[in-house]
């Protein structure tokens, strides 16, 4: 895992740890901020969909730590599940989404849905998935596989960067790029393991 990533955790846990408790006083358990977590995504989605780039980008950064919560909640109550951590990483995935496809809905809406943008867009999306594929899969046949450039803090933060500073072409580059050679990279990792 990466530097950035461990950091974004060890700030979770100072500051979201008083929300996990304020939602678990409200009666939510961790599933149901999972998919709470989910309706702010299509939120974020919708938002950046309607042409309000910024704000979608603060919505993100300000709503997109939901996905931490649930997990601090589950430990906090002792209910960490085997079905939790599969809803919470499908959940995810709906998510990127919902997020990829607001932006292909803004480039429409602002006119600047060209050949170029449609395969960023598309690019970075099936990245981003098969970025927690590889995870996924390696993990499932027993291989450790944490690595990457850039894992879903990295994602989630530079994409929220590129909405609320105006600058969704240089994001859209990094995230398409990088993405896929995150992939390749844990594939390579776990090709290592294999070869032990």
């Amino acid at each position: 895992m990466s530097a950035f990533s461990d950091w974004c955790r060890g700030w979770s846990r100072y500051y979201l740890e008083p929300v996990a408790r304020g939602l678990a006083r409200l009666g939510f358990t961790p599933n149901g901020v999972t998919i709470l977590g989910a309706f702010a995504y299509l939120l974020c989605g919708v938002v950046l969909g309607l042409g309000y780039r910024s704000t979608s980008g603060w919505l993100l950064a300000l709503l997109g730590p939901l996905d931490v919560v649930d997990g601090l909640l589950a430990r906090s109550r002792g209910e960490v599940t085997r079905f939790g951590a599969f809803l919470d990483s499908s959940i995810d995935r709906f998510a990127e989404f919902f997020l990829f496809s607001g932006l292909l809905f803004y480039f429409h809406k602002v006119g600047t849905l060209g050949i170029v943008n449609a395969f960023l867009v598309l690019s970075a999306m099936t990245g981003s998935l098969l970025v927690s594929y590889t995870r996924a899969r390696a993990e499932a046949l027993g291989f450790e596989c944490k690595v990457g450039l850039l894992t879903r803090f990295e994602r989630l933060f530079i994409f929220a960067v590129g909405l609320i500073f105006g600058i969704i072409g240089p994001v859209l580059v990094v995230l398409a790029l990088f993405t896929h050679l995150t992939a390749i990279q844990r594939m390579y990792h776990v090709w290592k393991q294999s070869r032990v």
